[in-house]
């Protein structure tokens, strides 16, 4: 039995942060059902690529759902809504606030016909301040909320991280707000507003930055495959590709000096505390590039991890799949799909008892 077994949501978002919301909730359980406009939801259009005419954006957002297409402008499609309404729990939207009020689903609206339900709600910005109207999409927030000026290398063109990290981010915050509010609602038999924005999202995800900033008053930037406040503890190049070191205190950097040969780092004034060693980075980059380059990958991770120095090759997706740390989870799930042979999808990277949630439904057709 999985923890939210009875709880009925309706999910009425698009895209990515809400979709990913609702589907966290069906993989511990929930009864989600994805209402879409007829013209589908706007991620059924995303690509090339195409997996047999199928979104692959779609198709990892909206697992373990049922589907309901309506248009709620119309009067039955309305009513439809309201009898879907009626036995919910949790109601999702995303919409911005005059069209949820146009549509009479905005929460003053929903909240007095139905006083126990849970009215989560992403928004771009919240309800507050000179922007809380307007649109907003996970590259605008990166830019935004600071994350793009510590991506990517110093003096570069703006980089966004390669996944949607505001608008999935977005969606676990929202994920887990829902489930405080139904345990809330078992104390107080009410229903509670929960408000998440893609804004406020980006600015969490700058939690280290921003003291950083308090304290030395100089703004942050991007250090590539390395961070900000630690060294080395970022990308190598060998022969073959590349490894990331991460050599995180004093007795590591040691370690990594022997085997990399010069066991006299660790004690140059330069080198000597993680303070001195992300002062003279660049340096201390530069002289250890020097010496990964001279051999493969393989070489360098097996010398390392026998060391005891945590590293890792820097994979592509195809490298990825070959990993038998993932091979060996059941993280990558299969089921049957009436379009797509040998369908898979990535499930919920969490366990309860040692089991992970099951695909129980493959992301639907377009009705």
């Amino acid at each position: 039995m999985w923890p939210l077994e009875g709880v009925k949501v309706l999910d009425l978002t698009q895209n990515v942060a809400g979709p990913y919301a609702a589907m966290i909730l069906a993989e511990f359980g929930a009864d989600v059902t994805k209402v879409e406009p007829n013209s589908g939801d706007a991620t059924r259009s995303w690509g090339p690529p195409f997996w047999n005419g199928y979104s692959p954006t779609y198709l990892a957002l909206n697992r373990n759902k049922t589907l309901v297409s309506l248009d709620l402008k119309t009067p039955d499609g309305k009513q439809a809504l309201l009898r879907l309404l009626d036995e919910a729990d949790v109601l999702i939207v995303s919409n911005r606030p005059a069209a949820l009020k146009r549509l009479e689903l905005d929460y003053d609206t929903v909240s007095k016909r139905y006083p126990q339900l849970i009215y989560a709600e992403i928004t771009a910005f919240g309800h507050y301040g000179p922007r809380q109207m307007d649109p907003g999409y996970d590259p605008l927030m990166q830019a935004m909320g600071g994350i793009m000026s510590v991506t990517g290398h110093p003096g570069d063109e703006p980089v966004r991280v390669g996944t949607s990290v505001i608008d999935m981010g977005t969606g676990m915050w929202m994920a887990m707000g829902v489930l405080s509010a139904l345990r809330l609602r078992d104390k107080t038999g009410q229903g509670h507003r929960i408000t998440g924005a893609l804004f406020e999202t980006a600015v969490g995800w700058m939690a280290y930055h921003l003291p950083a900033y308090w304290a030395s008053g100089d703004t942050p930037h991007g250090w590539g495959s390395g961070t900000a406040m630690i060294a080395p503890y970022e990308a190598f190049p060998t022969t073959s590709g590349w490894i990331v070191i991460a050599a995180g205190n004093d007795k590591l950097f040691r370690d990594l000096s022997c085997v990399l040969g010069h066991p006299e780092w660790s004690s140059e004034e330069n080198y000597k505390s993680n303070a001195m060693r992300v002062v003279n980075r660049v340096h201390l980059h530069e002289e250890i590039s020097a010496v990964t380059s001279t051999q493969t990958s393989d070489f360098w991770i097996q010398l390392l991890v026998d060391a005891g120095i945590p590293v890792a090759p820097v994979a592509d997706v195809a490298q990825l799949m070959e990993n038998p740390q993932l091979q060996a989870s059941d993280l990558i799930q299969e089921a049957f799909h009436a379009d797509i042979p040998n369908f898979k999808s990535v499930g919920l990277p969490l366990c309860i008892d040692g089991m992970r949630p099951p695909l129980r439904t493959v992301p639907a057709r377009k009705v």
